[in-house]
């Protein structure tokens, strides 16, 4: 369905980001990685998947420094002719509350969770318009919907990402490329897990039941989504399907916000 695109995965050498990668090197997409840490392994599972003679490269900028954010669309761009489909997945996180939250932490999660889906959708939208195709997909969460405590940049930067989604929907409202946010609910990604651990060590209790603590809180499916799920979900988005679906804050959160 996507052999000849190129799709651009920030933040995609593990969890969310790899799974939406695999998805779409399954239907026959180039796909870049990005991400710190290993790239052989991540870059492996995907090609294992790809289909129609669709590629994988990968590049190593932080979606913090906006010049290497620059770096990483001429790389694809170079390697690949341009990029159709982009997903803003970068992330990271921190807990505290907000009268101790250290400065840095909430700069780099604004920076990273926020203004890096800003600098490459600037950088890809042109592209996108001359083609009259394209495919932004920013993956906020259910705290781009709802908050949490203890969370105030994270909740901060999603509700934020959710808003630029809906503006750059609304500028390309005519146009062939779209520009959807999914809101993923518990996801048992590494950042779960750390989650996940310092609740066990905090409270002496077991990760198993960890987990199903920091489920019953707030998912009553009480299961975690998975990679793979989101990944169908970004292929919905490029399908014909998703033509007309335009600025929708996707919710696979398990009712999380249905309560």
């Amino acid at each position: 369905m996507l052999a000849g695109k190129t799709a651009l995965v920030t933040g995609s050498t593990s969890g969310i980001g790899l799974g939406i990668a695999k998805a779409l090197a399954a239907q026959g997409a180039h796909v870049v990685l990005n991400g710190f840490g290993d790239a052989n392994g991540p870059m492996a599972e995907v090609a294992a998947l790809a289909t129609s003679g669709g590629q994988v490269a990968f590049h190593g900028a932080d979606m913090s420094k906006p010049a290497e954010i620059e770096a990483l669309m001429q790389f694809a761009a170079q390697r690949f002719g341009q990029v159709d489909i982009l997903v803003n997945n970068a992330g990271i996180q921190h807990v505290a509350n907000v009268e101790d939250f250290p400065v840095d932490k909430w700069d780099a999660i604004i920076a990273i969770n926020l203004c890096s889906a800003f600098h490459t959708t600037r950088l890809a939208v042109p592209a996108m318009r001359a083609a009259n195709w394209g495919r932004i997909i920013n993956i906020a969460s259910a705290h781009g919907l709802v908050a949490s405590a203890a969370k105030s940049a994270y909740v901060a930067a999603k509700h934020g990402l959710v808003g630029f989604t809906k503006s750059v929907a609304l500028e390309l409202a005519t146009t062939g490329v779209t520009s959807n946010a999914i809101c993923p609910g518990w996801v048992l990604t590494p950042l779960v897990q750390k989650q996940i651990d310092a609740k066990a060590a905090a409270q002496g209790i077991s990760v198993a039941d960890a987990s199903r603590q920091l489920l019953a809180e707030k998912e009553p499916s009480l299961q975690f989504t998975t990679p793979d799920e989101l990944g169908a979900l970004a292929v919905f988005f490029c399908s014909p399907a998703g033509n007309n679906v335009r600025g929708v804050a996707w919710n696979m959160d398990g009712g999380w916000v249905a309560q």
